[in-house]
């Protein structure tokens, strides 16, 4: 009676768990900053008194998301990397690129456009909006192609591993 064991270790498979939070993490990214946010803005609603507060809220929890999928991204490619030779160090590079990005617009820009938004004068009123909050919106969707077309890479590049 021989009998053969099948047991074996199973390893995480940290390349599916990669494409997964890309996948999710840029779908949602394109959501709502290239359709929800346009379509408020254009609606008016951004010379409304509580806008700068309510973007502030959306912002602040998809800012949290965002910062845990550029973590399982980092994470991923790291143990990739470290446990198979095919992946080179433009992975970490690009997982990384994408986590500063991530911690620039959580605690730099989406503050700021909420502090340029709220008017400390209750008496005045907010019909323009103030020259600096475009700047700064310029600056939060440049970041964002820059955050599309690093992550998509990633994306292309860890399918395209997938496969082989």
């Amino acid at each position: 009676m021989n009998t053969i064991s099948t047991v074996e270790l199973k390893r995480p498979n940290w390349q599916t768990a990669v494409m997964f939070a890309l996948g999710f993490w840029l779908s949602a990214s394109l959501l709502l900053d290239w359709v929800i946010m346009p379509s408020l803005y254009l609606s008016g609603m951004m010379s409304q008194a509580g806008f700068a507060t309510a973007g502030y809220v959306i912002f602040w929890n998809f800012n949290r998301i965002e910062l845990l999928s550029a973590a399982v991204v980092l994470t991923g490619i790291l143990a990739l990397r470290k446990t198979q030779s095919s992946w080179s160090s433009n992975g970490v590079i690009f997982s990384v690129m994408l986590l500063a990005i991530v911690l620039l617009e959580t605690y730099f820009l989406t503050p700021q456009m909420c502090a340029v938004g709220t008017h400390l004068n209750l008496f005045e009123a907010a019909s323009t909006i103030p020259a600096q909050m475009n700047v700064l919106h310029g600056s939060y969707f440049l970041l964002e192609v820059v955050k599309l077309i690093t992550g998509g890479a990633l994306l292309s590049w860890c399918w395209r591993q997938q496969q082989v």
